[in-house]
């Protein structure tokens, strides 16, 4: 079984010019996903979040992570949005409260977040709440996060280049091809 960041480093590389502003970022980028990845293996639900700007995307992920043509286990992952149509309206530690209990009630504690936006934006609130949850997120560094900046200009294309380094990992971890712990 091949180590994951030297995996995830060849990976990189054979993309050429695709991926080659991440190989200087890839640390940071395969630390945070290790954590992710592993919660995917042991079963957790990932309740996917993003911010106003990023909602085109989270509609891409939760079109393409379970795409009928993949050879892999179906995914479990939800919206926030879909567990609860009122979060963008949600303020205050008391409704996240609220909310967390209800998700803690229906998932048993086997979920994490994974925050895709801006880090100063409210739904990023109740992830930050959690240890275990990844973050794609702009403009801030924060613990198990892969940071971006929201002023760059290619920052929709490196949104789509990392989902598409997501899902080859999250294969490779699932087919026993890497071993996320290394």
């Amino acid at each position: 079984m091949q180590d994951f960041a030297q995996w995830s480093l060849d990976v990189i590389r054979e993309d050429g010019a695709y991926l080659s502003w991440l190989e200087e970022q890839r640390f940071d980028w395969t630390n945070p996903l290790s954590l992710a990845l592993e919660q995917i293996l042991n079963g957790k639900t990932i309740i996917l979040i993003t911010d106003e700007k990023r909602k085109w995307f989270e509609q891409y992920i939760l079109c393409s992570i379970n795409e009928m043509n993949l050879d892999r286990p179906l995914l479990p992952i939800v919206s926030m949005d879909s567990l609860y149509q009122h979060y963008g309206n949600v303020s205050g530690g008391e409704m996240i409260d609220v909310v967390e209990d209800m998700i803690s009630l229906s998932y048993k504690d086997d979920y994490f977040f994974w925050y895709i936006g801006k880090g100063d934006d409210k739904r990023s609130d109740i992830a930050k709440r959690k240890d275990n949850s990844y973050f794609w997120i702009f403009d801030e560094e924060y613990l198990n996060g892969f940071t971006l900046k929201s002023y760059d200009p290619k920052r929709d294309i490196k949104l789509l280049q990392l989902y598409k380094l997501f899902d080859a990992s999250l294969n490779a971890t699932i087919f026993g091809e890497v071993d996320v712990k290394s």
